[in-house]
């Protein structure tokens, strides 16, 4: 369930007669809890409660029902109670059907409310149903309430008039929402004069069965737009009861005037979202949420789209607003001082290019309208208009309804906050009618001019439109009158990697960036936003912040990119490292990202991460503090490190692979097939215990090999296999196939290390085996190399290294010979630290051993990890770090500041033409 289908079910339930028997059952089913969970609840087979009339459900919630006025004291017992803490229940609930309470046991956050009421709290237990929960949503469930009422009433719209539901007439409908929205939040905020206007006029004038619905609501919307002085001329004549609505313009409700029909349903639904209080509507929440209920993908997670204001914030204030906050505290009561900063940021643009609803640029209004209130409270006028244009927070969107709503929620937000900070009486006074400055530009942010629509200097804006809605014929055509203001960049750009990019997206790619960087194919499509933003910034004062997945600071992308970056002049000037970018979604895994504040080269730079800020003077594209800006791939160890080479590629279609049945087989046919058949090991082999083998038939073996009929038909399946291959490389190969394309194969020892590894182990899993064993390209391989290679591979130094220089596949650790192995850096390794090292190795093998026949995955599952094998790692690391500094690091920071300096000592041009002459000699 979803968190707007939840605030139904809970506000239902509330409506409910109380029924005690029922309630707990009743309540968790809101939360979309089985029927077939309930019923084992009900039958007592899963209910461990130890309270009376008390229902427990695992790790969720210990709930009771008491008599009337034991409410605390139940509550009280369900805190106590042993089984509360043994069943790790997150939540406790008691209630006598007048009352509840309820408590969150980690943070030990609590509710008490009137029993008819609790349904304002749902967002309080959206835990319960796997949601995380947001301090916005729990406080003010009005947002949530609102986008469920309007999804209610657009679906129903929509069976009503299908022809609104195809993409040539899709625009109107969303249209009308918005004008609704406008209607829902001008009725309740005075703009309309009369509270609840709009819904009263409806429900007083439309006949319930909705059949006038729509021709009462078009003669509101024109009414609207039309100018007092110009309704006697209006023809046809307005009615008395639409008459009674302000001019608003602005473009809102110019053109089309044509509404949907109504069903009596829909008149409900639209009734039941009027008598909300609008008022209370938080404009950077309610925007993401209301932007999915025009669009069918995205409405099965219907509210679940806002990310938090704090979020928002880790961009906003190390981009702008801190130095802004800094500036008022340096001018303290210095009137002229306060003067030139309102001046100041009376010439700040704020650009989100991708902006969807407008959060980013709705919360940095906000928040510079709090700064410009502090300074004309200081000065003495309190009562003075803003300075600060909405004009100045620029966007584009490439869908029509998100750019609509992030103007709505602008003008929203720009109202709300001439209430908080001037008064109702000067707000409404200036509110209205709207401007008609079209600042939000709807088209595809890659095809379009920067500079034209957000140029570096001015706040005006040229295009008038007369639809506020309508797409202008010039989108860019901007004038501007003043200069010197600062332009701040900022959005959470779409990331979509390589593999899930359209054509159109992989041309754009091509376009922006083929003629600039190498292998820009192999980038993520956010990097087009990061090209276009550093171009921007380029030759201009002003920066960019944007939120990306964390795949734009690891691996082989930084390589490609960065350094066409850093070559324009520009640096990483903050950044966060990586963190969850959660919404409130149950099937919201929350995606790995980073954020990153790249400008004109300044000081101090800051690296956040989640538990504080380090103040730096350096930032590479690592998001660390180290003169090191790129690892590039590597052919060789820059260590001097044992060759590791890649799996063999069979290419062979299995035809060579056996099943263990098969191999028996042939074994009892004729013992001596034993010489051809060698076990097979890739990644998944090695890790989950799997059993395979393979044929690996040398030349003088392959008469024998054919004289076996199961044999004979496995090779011919390889050849025809390579013949029909599109490949030209597979083609080639048909003339030897009773081989594997590749053949590494060790005599006496082979390491194994995977190609992708799970990031929640805490060690890569690194295999040993003896010679003649065979490997896949699932896998990277050590042949015949010294066994104290393997301490390095599975340490903590090795895991650190490859997660931030290999990158990862969605995020999973990927792992690579080039960029992990041969560029990690190892200090000169003496024979006393080699045989410490495969000591080290020997005994992590060894405590493996013991726990025969758990898997590598069993075995490195971090929750279940085995002391004796947790305890060789560790004693394996202290070897490895000790040989490094002396000592064990305190943190992965530490370790990677280490191996980055090492690195820049190893490949500098000094130690390379060292490693020349000792070649030489």
């Amino acid at each position: 369930m979803n968190a707007v289908e939840i605030e139904s079910a809970v506000s239902d339930l509330a409506l409910e007669p109380f029924d005690k028997e029922e309630f707990p059952f009743s309540f968790l089913a809101c939360f979309g809890h089985k029927d077939t969970a309930l019923k084992r609840l009900r039958s007592g087979n899963n209910n461990a409660s130890d309270i009376p009339s008390g229902v427990l459900q695992r790790n969720q919630i210990h709930i009771a029902v008491c008599e009337p006025g034991a409410v605390g004291e139940t509550l009280t017992a369900l805190r106590e109670s042993p089984a509360t803490t043994k069943a790790k229940a997150k939540f406790i609930l008691a209630t006598d059907g007048q009352t509840l309470e309820a408590e969150e046991l980690v943070a030990g956050e609590t509710i008490a409310c009137a029993y008819s009421d609790f349904s304002d709290h749902f967002g309080f237990f959206l835990p319960l149903a796997g949601i995380s929960t947001i301090k916005e949503i729990k406080d003010n469930p009005i947002d949530v309430r609102a986008t469920g009422r309007l999804n209610k009433l657009y679906v129903e719209l929509l069976a009503e008039n299908p022809d609104w539901a195809k993409e040539e007439r899709r625009a109107d409908m969303n249209h009308f929402m918005a004008r609704l929205i406008f209607c829902f939040f001008a009725e309740d905020t005075n703009i309309f004069e009369s509270a609840g206007l709009f819904t009263k006029t409806v429900e007083q004038i439309s006949e319930r069965d909705g059949t006038n619905t729509h021709t009462v609501i078009s003669e509101i919307f024109r009414a609207m737009n039309i100018k007092q002085n110009e309704r006697a001329q209006a023809n046809p004549r307005l009615p008395t009861w639409a008459d009674q609505f302000p001019y608003v313009n602005g473009g809102l409700f110019s053109g089309s005037t044509e509404v949907p029909r109504f069903t009596r349903m829909a008149r409900t639904y639209l009734v039941h979202a009027g008598n909300l209080n609008w008022q209370q509507i938080n404009p950077d929440i309610f925007g993401s949420m209301i932007q999915a209920v025009a669009d069918d993908e995205e409405r099965g997670t219907l509210g679940m789209h806002y990310t938090s204001v704090p979020n928002i914030l880790k961009v906003l204030n190390p981009l702008f607003l801190d130095d802004l906050r800094r500036a008022l505290e340096d001018a303290g009561e210095n009137k002229l001082k306060l003067l030139n900063l309102r001046k100041r940021m009376a010439h700040i643009r704020v650009f989100d290019p991708a902006c969807g609803s407008g959060n980013f640029l709705v919360i940095a209004y906000k928040q510079m309208r709090e700064i410009e209130a502090e300074i004309n409270r200081r000065r003495g006028e309190i009562n003075l208009g803003s300075e600060i244009p909405l004009t100045n927070f620029r966007g584009i969107e490439l869908r029509e309804f998100p750019a609509e709503i992030a103007r709505l929620a602008l003008i929203i937000a720009e109202f709300q906050c001439d209430v908080h900070y001037r008064g109702q009486q000067d707000a409404l006074a200036e509110f209205l009618p709207l401007d008609t400055q079209n600042w939000i530009i709807c088209g595809n942010a890659l095809h379009l001019d920067w500079l034209g629509i957000c140029p570096p200097e001015g706040t005006g804006v040229k295009l008038i439109a007369d639809d506020l809605f309508g797409t202008p014929l010039d989108q860019t055509e901007i004038d501007f009158e003043n200069k010197g203001g600062e332009t701040y960049i900022c959005g959470n750009p779409p990331y979509i990697g390589r593999r899930n990019q359209t054509k159109e997206q992989k041309d754009e790619i091509k376009l922006l960036l083929g003629k600039k960087v190498q292998s820009s194919a192999s980038l993520d499509y956010v990097f087009c936003w990061i090209e276009k933003a550093s171009d921007y910034v380029h030759g201009n004062r002003s920066e960019f912040a944007f939120v990306t997945t964390n795949s734009v600071s690891q691996g082989s992308q930084i390589p490609i990119y960065w350094p066409h970056l850093f070559s324009k002049g520009l640096e990483i000037n903050f950044a966060h490292r990586s963190f969850k970018w959660n919404n409130n979604a149950s099937d919201n895994a929350g995606v790995t990202c980073v954020i990153l504040g790249v400008g004109r080269p300044r000081v101090p730079k800051y690296i956040f991460d989640e538990t504080q800020r380090l103040e730096v003077t350096k930032i590479n594209a690592y998001l660390l503090s180290s003169d090191l800006k790129v690892v590039e791939p590597s052919t060789n160890s820059i260590s001097s490190l044992p060759k590791m080479r890649y799996g063999n590629l069979p290419g062979d279609g299995n035809f060579l692979t056996l099943s263990m049945s098969e191999r028996d087989n042939l074994f009892k046919v004729d013992a001596k097939f034993r010489q051809i058949v060698i076990p097979l090991f890739g990644a998944q082999e090695f890790i989950r215990g799997l059993q395979r083998y393979c044929l690996w038939i040398d030349d003088d073996m392959l008469e024998f090999a054919t004289s076996n009929e199961f044999i004979r038909r496995r090779i011919m399946g390889v050849k025809k296999t390579r013949e029909d291959s599109p490949d030209p490389s597979y083609n080639i190969l048909a003339d030897r196939p009773h081989q594997f394309r590749d053949r590494n194969i060790a005599k006496n020892l082979t390491i194994l290390a995977p190609t992708v590894s799970s990031e929640t182990r805490e060690y890569l899993p690194v295999a040993v085996f003896p010679g003649l064993t065979g490997t896949t390209n699932q896998s990277y391989a050590l042949y015949d190399a010294p066994l104290w290679n393997m301490a390095l591979l599975t340490s903590r130094m090795h895991l650190v290294w490859i997660g931030t220089i290999c990158g990862k596949l969605e995020t999973r650790l990927r792992y690579s010979n080039t960029m992990g192995w041969n560029t990690f850096p190892v200090p000169l390794l003496t024979d006393q630290n080699k045989a410490d090292l495969a000591v080290c190795a020997e005994n992590i093998l060894l405590a493996r051993e013991v726990h025969f026949p758990a898997t590598i995955a069993d075995l490195y599952d971090s929750e279940n990890m085995p002391e004796n094998l947790r305890h060789a790692h560790e004693r394996n690391d202290e070897v490895i770090e000790r040989i490094y500094i002396g000592r064990r690091f305190k943190n992965d920071t530490e370790r990677l500041e280490k191996l980055f300096d090492l690195y820049t000592k190893l490949t500098s041009v000094e130690a390379k033409s060292t490693k020349k002459t000792i070649k030489g000699k």
